[in-house]
């Protein structure tokens, strides 16, 4: 694995995606994925390769998110941007990586609630394989993906290879907290990843 990789996941386990929210929707917190939807649904791969174009808004018909992307590089510590804590219903492209519709894996990244209450990604653990996330890029086109899996993991074992990694077609990542929170730390103990490839274009 690359130092750009393991520095990626030493971010996503401390600082990324921690989230800021007290629990505003009850004390069960954001919804979780069953275990079952962490097994892949099988997806064609075949769907076109687009050249590079800047995703502009991601929608998610499921869960009913439909919000704008923003940029998301590296500070100056070599920590990995995060969406501004006081705008929770942006959600933002990690742009040092593919954009959706490219060969690769696309990462969107969005917090779980804030202290408004719900944030983008509140509802991502309600994703189930072959649902759909469509992202709206700065060309016109619309590239739609199929989720394949969905999987709630601890962030001392996050996997950044299978987030981060090379593929061999157009894939996507979506990456939020979840889990219980805990309060003396102000994070959520897990992160919720949604795995999905691209299956066309419009």
């Amino acid at each position: 694995m690359t130092r750009h990789l393991w520095a990626l996941a030493a971010v996503l386990l401390t600082a990324g995606l921690t989230a800021v929210g007290l629990g505003l929707r009850g004390p069960g917190g954001p919804p979780q994925p069953p275990a079952w939807a962490a097994t892949a649904r099988p997806v064609d791969h075949g769907g076109p390769v687009l050249p590079r174009s800047l995703p502009v808004r991601v929608a998610i018909p499921s869960i009913g998110v439909s919000a704008p992307l923003i940029r998301l590089g590296l500070d100056a510590d070599g920590s990995v941007q995060v969406p501004a804590a006081d705008r929770p219903g942006e959600a933002g492209w990690y742009d040092r990586g593919p954009t959706p519709g490219e060969r690769g894996a696309a990462v969107l990244l969005g917090h779980v609630d804030s202290p408004k209450g719900a944030a983008v990604f509140y509802d991502l653990g309600r994703l189930r394989p072959g649902h759909r996330v469509e992202v709206t890029r700065a060309d016109g086109r619309v590239a739609v993906f199929t989720v394949e899996s969905v999987e709630r993991v601890a962030k001392d074992r996050f996997p950044t290879g299978r987030v981060y990694g090379p593929l061999d077609h157009a894939g996507l990542r979506l990456v939020t907290c979840g889990g219980s929170f805990d309060r003396a730390a102000r994070s959520y103990r897990d992160n919720i990843i949604v795995y999905a490839a691209e299956t066309s274009v419009r």
